[in-house]
């Protein structure tokens, strides 16, 4: 039987200097082939939590920052499986994006760094493939949103 894991997590940006950057977290890798990885902040739902509430709890978790805003209109979601302990699990994560004003992260004990970088240099940077589709996606929104804005 294959297990199932729920997540929420958030895309983050700050403005600085007219120009989005975007917070990119580096994990320790469990994989023997790879020491660690750049990621999305990302965790487990916990019961009775809805995914805005879970996202925000693990930005605040593993990253310190609590000034964060939700940009109505993004979420978007991914899935994939991966295996640990020998048992395969499904997982479904949901990402928003969130705008912080701040640029000081305290990273928790399940990090090793973190970095904010703009758009092309965050997207090279990132590891997986379904993360860098989600940044891609959020700059796509942002671009967007910059243009509705601007006559």
């Amino acid at each position: 039987m294959v297990q199932r894991e729920f997540s929420a997590g958030a895309m983050i940006y700050r403005v600085e200097k007219g120009a989005p950057l975007y917070l990119l977290l580096e994990y320790n890798s469990a994989a023997k082939k790879r020491k660690t990885y750049w990621d999305l902040p990302k965790g487990h739902l916990e019961k009775g939590e809805t995914d805005e509430q879970a996202a925000k709890r693990e930005i605040k978790e593993e990253t310190g920052l609590v000034d964060v805003n939700f940009i109505p209109g993004f979420k978007e979601g991914i899935q994939y499986y991966f295996q640990i302990k020998g048992k395969k699990v499904f997982k479904k994560v949901v990402f928003f994006l969130t705008e912080t004003k701040e640029s000081k992260v305290q990273l928790s004990h399940e990090h090793v760094g973190y970095i904010w970088l703009p758009y092309e240099q965050a997207l090279s940077k990132l590891t997986y493939k379904k993360a860098k589709g989600i940044m891609q996606k959020a700059h796509a929104f942002l671009e967007k949103k910059q243009k509705q804005k601007t006559p």
